[in-house]
């Protein structure tokens, strides 16, 4: 019903000479409400009362993760007109499906959540990470050195661990790699984390697994294995590293596709300079290995999303399971 037509309503029992029965007031008391929820109008996007809601997907340690997030709210409210919620979403499909009901503006998406949200909801990419001057990246596939794992065929009938189905490159490439080498394990886990399946393999629960790589820097390891290495700091003499997959580009800051241009362009040209400060190099390094940030557009995908399909991979119905 219409907000008129309500009000009319309204005035005719209030003007009403006759006794109003009990269950008229009911009535007059459930068109109150419905006719404030008609009226009543959603406050503008980037204020306290409907800020811009931005989502960093898991990938390391909650606490490290909070902790990033709270310096990047911090950041982003001190150089953009807008007021944001950052937040740490349980998995990747989380946050998919909160662009399909426009309850997520803006998020740091692994490569097949971008795909999925694109395709699905036209979700744009408009950065790209850079890791260290790199801007793609692959999986390699790794194994404990008391495992007798020596090559990659030797990864046929053992036990060995991904990351998480929507996974580019804990899941996807390794996939296609074991596709076109024909590599079948015996059992496999999800681990939901680059982390736990360095951690898995430290600890012998398996075989062998699949992380993301990326070159050392300045001596020091950057793929994976990193991650661990306050817990175990000998786990790069104990894990080594036995194939690489192909590369792909790495992964985008996406934004709702109907979110205005100007605040996209204020978002983008923040998280730019956000990442060139001391404490935002320090945030984003320690949570996601990014030392940079390069403008794109959906285009960049192109390959991968063509890649992507080719392998026929049921990704969306595994994350649901």
């Amino acid at each position: 019903m219409k907000p008129n037509k309500l009000r009319k309503k309204l005035l005719k029992y209030f003007t009403s000479e006759k006794p109003l029965k009990i269950h008229n007031y009911l009535i007059w008391f459930a068109m109150v409400l419905l006719l404030a929820q008609c009226t009543h109008k959603r406050a503008e996007l980037g204020t306290t009362e409907n800020p811009i809601k931005f989502f960093l997907v898991p990938s390391v340690e909650m606490g490290v993760l909070e902790a990033s997030a709270k310096e990047l709210k911090k950041y982003l409210e001190l150089n953009t007109p807008y007021k944001y919620q950052v937040s740490v979403p349980t998995s990747y499909i989380t946050v998919v499906e909160a662009f399909g009901s426009n309850r997520a503006d803006v998020a740091s998406l692994n490569t097949y959540g971008y795909i999925l949200a694109h395709k699905k909801y036209g979700t744009e990419a408009h950065l790209l990470v850079v890791r260290h001057g790199e801007d793609s990246y692959k999986a390699q596939i790794i194994t404990n050195n008391k495992s007798g794992i020596k090559n990659l065929s030797d990864v046929n009938g053992k036990k060995f661990a991904f990351v998480d189905p929507s996974s580019a490159s804990g899941y996807i490439l390794p996939q296609k790699l074991f596709k076109d080498k024909k590599i079948k394990p015996k059992e496999t886990v999800f681990a939901q984390r680059h982390d736990n399946v360095v951690s898995m393999i430290y600890q012998g629960q398996v075989d062998a697994g699949a992380t993301f790589y990326s070159p050392p820097f300045k001596g020091e390891i950057q793929d994976a294995r990193r991650l661990v290495k306050s817990q175990y700091p000998d786990v790069e003499s104990k894990i080594k590293i036995i194939e690489f997959t192909s590369s792909i580009p790495n992964d985008p800051i996406v934004f709702r596709k109907d979110l205005p241009s100007e605040m996209k362009n204020s978002i983008k040209e923040a998280l730019i300079k956000f990442v060139q400060t001391e404490e935002g190099r320090l945030a984003l390094e320690k949570t996601f290995s990014v030392t940079d940030f390069k403008s794109i557009t959906d285009a960049e995908y192109g390959a991968t999303i063509k890649m992507f399909e080719e392998l026929s991979v049921d990704v969306e119905g595994l994350m649901k399971k």
